[in-house]
């Protein structure tokens, strides 16, 4: 079975919104077998609703559409539906009851606005939202099947696992899928291209690599697809051992884990502590790690110390250390790392030092200099990096190296 995604919204063409339902969604497919050959954003007028349903229907047996369903003028998605099949709304009782018991439990006043979403095609299979009030709905013509679905992601997804996958598991005969995925750090994508031209060439009709690059990391992923669902798994095993021994002296991980995953997973089950004091990142890796769950486990905290003067006074960093070596450099980024460490009593720490950009705060290095720290139980590890221009590109890039070095320390510890 074929595949198109089509989101509405001129929110989402301006960029006033990110199109999370259509990677969301893409994944989803994907494990159940079924082949995505397009995602699509369109505006909301009827105009490009019906040209993006002709053109997905002439290359698809599935046509999931989301966003329009509101009770505001603006969303004509179920009106342009019922006229393009052929279709007329009537009240649908059950919706319209469960659509007014929300607003009882909520304690809001319900409006004809409010009944009019439970005025839904006749001939469609109505998809019942139990997250909110615009119910989905599916249609079929020809063979072929669209569905509409209501753009805010968290209904999207409930109605998705609730009802559109079980219904599309028993109408459909779908292929065994699988894949993995290898992490590099530390390889470029050309250099992982050049490395593998041998391994790609051997590789079986149903398997293809996937090269996913992004800072300070890159992905590999193996894809099979085929009927035999025992030799489609024993395949992907067997070919990502030989990926794996390609990159033997480098530093790749098998899933599609981060070193932050692995932090989390040693520093729980072995009680130790992380702390962190940042500068140049200011507090974008004490961010990406509580943007986890269960890490109040392992992670003190951190100090955000942009100043020279709270260096010294929040992290003990000398005087005499920052004249004489300037702010961005090794023994700074040390003593950060060890005064946090003592302040706080963690087992590890991270401390970051550089010049993000565009100006260099009258240091001694220059643009895109970072200098990292990690402090672990037995000493203190510290390495100087040039990540260029911008600064956004420094800032993302000094983060993930300072996990992938505290990832290091802590491997060597397994």
């Amino acid at each position: 079975m074929k595949a198109s995604v089509i989101t509405i919204g001129d929110e989402i063409l301006i960029g006033q919104v990110l199109d999370t339902n259509s990677q969301w969604m893409a994944n989803r497919l994907h494990l159940l077998g079924v082949e995505l050959v397009e995602t699509v954003s369109i505006s909301d007028t009827k105009e490009a609703i019906v040209s993006g349903i002709d053109r997905a229907l002439a290359i698809a047996d599935l046509v999931i559409v989301t966003g329009g369903l509101g009770p505001t003028k603006d969303d004509i998605t179920k009106y342009t539906l019922v006229e393009y099949f052929n279709d007329e709304l009537v009240l649908c009782l059950p919706v319209l009851e469960s659509i007014k018991e929300k607003f009882r439990q909520r304690g809001l006043p319900f409006s004809d606005l409010n009944k009019n979403q439970a005025m839904l095609p006749k001939q469609a299979t109505i998809l019942p939202n139990a997250l909110g009030t615009a119910a989905g709905m599916w249609f079929k013509s020809q063979g072929k099947h669209l569905i509409s679905l209501p753009g805010v992601p968290y209904e999207m997804k409930g109605l998705m696992d609730n009802e559109v996958l079980p219904r599309l598991k028993k109408i459909g005969s779908f292929p065994s899928q699988a894949y993995e995925t290898y992490v590099l750090y530390g390889v470029g994508e050309s250099v992982a291209a050049e490395l593998l031209e041998t391994f790609e060439e051997t590789l079986p009709n149903f398997i293809k690599l996937a090269y996913l690059p992004s800072p300070g990391r890159l992905r590999l992923r193996l894809t099979g697809v085929n009927q035999n669902k025992i030799l489609l798994k024993d395949s992907i095993a067997s070919y990502g051992q030989k990926l794996m021994s390609v990159f033997k002296d480098f530093n790749v991980i098998e899933g599609d884990v981060s070193y932050i995953h692995i932090v989390q997973q040693y520093l729980t089950n072995n009680k130790k502590t992380l702390a962190i004091a940042e500068s140049c990142t200011g507090g974008k890796i004490a961010a990406e790690i509580t943007s986890k769950s269960g890490v109040s486990s392992f992670f003190l905290g951190g100090v955000v110390a942009y100043n020279s003067s709270l260096k010294e006074t929040l992290l003990g960093v000398s005087k005499s250390t920052i004249d004489t070596f300037s702010v961005v450099s090794e023994a700074v980024a040390k003593e950060m790392a060890l005064g946090i460490q003592k302040k706080t009593g963690a087992s590890y720490t991270i401390a970051t030092t550089g010049n993000a950009g565009p100006s260099t705060d009258q240091t001694q290095e220059g643009l895109g200099v970072v200098f990292i720290a990690i402090a672990t139980p037995e000493k203190v590890v510290v390495e100087r990096f040039n990540f260029g221009q911008p600064r956004e590109k420094v800032l993302e890039q000094a983060k993930n190296k300072a996990f992938e070095m505290l990832g290091k320390e802590i491997l060597k510890n397994q």
